[in-house]
């Protein structure tokens, strides 16, 4: 008798857990240069198959674009790669011989990894190569409208581990993807780390599992052009962002903000490279076929062409345009392309300086983006700087935020999974790497007496025995009140 969908996914979860555990305690006994040799066999088994899983991944989920899938997953092996592989993750990992403490790294054990169906090769691959990395194996729960691709790519990446000498099982994917699956895996006694990539539920329920867990927040980033920019080297790294994989990276702009005095050169530069302005008819038309009434996105039209949104709203754009941009007056409810829109569709907003777009922008990312990244395109230095100050923990500057936020075309640690600290619900404010999936133990060394009150320490302040009786001649209530003086001397009571 056959088990039913929700039962043998669960039976799914235990067994892959059972595996990866027995795999990681092997692992966990591998050297530095054991581990480097597993991730170069990940590393070249991803480049000779970017292209096969990028296409699996559009025919599965219909989103995004096979030739940036095909970038997103190189860059989640190479560049993930070659960007921490100096991170000492194993064994000792520093000395200091001044204040004579040592430091080691211990693998955190078995991990989940729970998936989005935007990334979901590239996910796949950048979170395992982080916990192989600090010695860890991993279990995928995709979503899923992504289960195929996903596990062929954690399958692909377990085959090269396990070619390089890794114990078979060091990463895993659940064949069955369900709710009761990933609940399992979330709970599981043997499951000591969440990383949860996904929608703010899916976030939350993993926050809320009674173990470590790494989440990220949505986007909503709003790109401010300040008068001093560059403005054609600006709208070329917007758009070039927001139609990398059809505006799927959490990082991509959202909103453009135009600096008045450069409000129509910034316009004309927009439409010269690209760009469809929408009428105010069609806003309200797009604004109804991709926003649901509770701010969302309706997943059909997640990761589409202009073109393909146009026709769903109604009316038709020309094939060279790359993004749709919707002038708008005001946020929240009653502008619902306001809100985050992992598509090729971005809002408008003139304000009459610097201070109005630090207000504008705080007010876009209440809408969903708290915590996340902010972009700006100025040569004012201190203008820069004064963004410094907002509630996100991305400040990109000069660069498409899509690529700068994950790493790409900035100096960040290249990763496709980006915290938003306390102000965005996550317990990371920075992007994820592997030194975020490891113990770190301390062996130190004693360096400087104890400090005591000297009333406390000194030999020529004996504590007083009460009618000069010798310690040998103490009685049960003596030590009673010996015990109480020594506490209140160490102020202990």
């Amino acid at each position: 008798m056959s088990l039913d969908f929700d039962l043998a996914s669960i039976q799914d979860a235990r067994d892959l857990v059972k595996k990866a555990k027995e795999a990681q305690q092997v692992l966990a006994n591998f050297s530095e240069k054991e581990i480097d040799n597993i991730l170069v066999s990940i590393v070249k088994s991803v480049e000779e198959n970017a292209e096969s899983l990028a296409r699996l991944a559009v025919e599965e989920t219909n989103y995004g674009k096979v030739e940036h899938k095909i970038t997103k997953n190189l860059f989640a092996s190479r560049e993930v790669y070659e960007a921490t592989k100096k991170i000492k993750t194993v064994g000792i990992i520093s000395e200091d011989p001044e204040l004579k403490v040592i430091k080691a790294a211990v693998p955190v054990g078995v991990i989940v990894g729970i998936t989005p169906t935007t990334n979901p090769t590239s996910t796949v691959i950048h979170n395992a190569i982080c916990a192989i990395k600090g010695g860890n194996s991993i279990v995928f729960s995709p979503h899923p409208t992504a289960g195929k691709c996903s596990l062929a790519a954690a399958q692909l990446v377990n085959e090269a581990a396990v070619k390089a000498g890794a114990p078979d099982g060091v990463v895993g994917c659940i064949s069955k993807s369900s709710m009761k699956a990933t609940e399992e895996l979330m709970h599981h006694n043997d499951v000591s780390v969440i990383i949860a990539t996904g929608g703010s539920a899916m976030v939350k329920a993993a926050y809320s599992a009674g173990k470590p867990a790494f989440g990220v927040g949505p986007g909503n980033v709003p790109a401010f052009i300040e008068r001093s920019a560059d403005i054609k080297q600006a709208v070329c790294d917007i758009i070039t962002s927001k139609s990398f994989d059809n505006g799927m990276i959490c990082a991509s702009e959202q909103a453009i903000i135009a600096d008045m005095p450069v409000k129509d050169e910034i316009i004309a530069e927009l439409k010269s490279q690209g760009a469809y302005f929408l009428s105010p008819e069609e806003v309200k038309k797009v604004s109804s076929v991709v926003i649901t009434p509770k701010g969302g996105m309706y997943p059909a039209l997640v990761g589409q062409t202009p073109q393909t949104i146009a026709r769903k709203a109604g009316f038709s754009v020309p094939a060279e345009i790359k993004v749709l941009i919707a002038p708008l007056d005001g946020y929240g409810p009653g502008y619902p392309l306001s809100y985050e829109k992992l598509t090729t569709v971005l809002g408008f907003y003139t304000v009459n300086d610097w201070h109005d777009a630090c207000l504008l922008s705080i007010e876009l990312l209440k809408l969903g983006g708290i915590g996340h990244s902010f972009a700006i395109h100025s040569q004012d230095d201190q203008i820069i700087r004064e963004f410094l100050k907002k509630p996100v923990n991305r400040i990109l500057v000069n660069t498409p935020s899509a690529l700068g936020g994950i790493g790409s075309t900035t100096g960040l640690l290249p990763s496709l999974t980006l915290g938003c600290g306390t102000w965005g619900g996550s317990s990371i404010s920075e992007n994820l790497g592997p030194h975020h999936l490891i113990n770190v133990k301390s062996l130190t060394y004693g360096i400087k007496k104890a400090a005591f009150d000297s009333k406390v320490t000194s030999c020529a302040s004996p504590i007083p025995v009460k009618n000069n009786a010798s310690s040998c001649d103490l009685k049960s209530d003596d030590i009673a009140d010996v015990v109480t003086q020594v506490l209140k001397q160490l102020q202990l009571c």
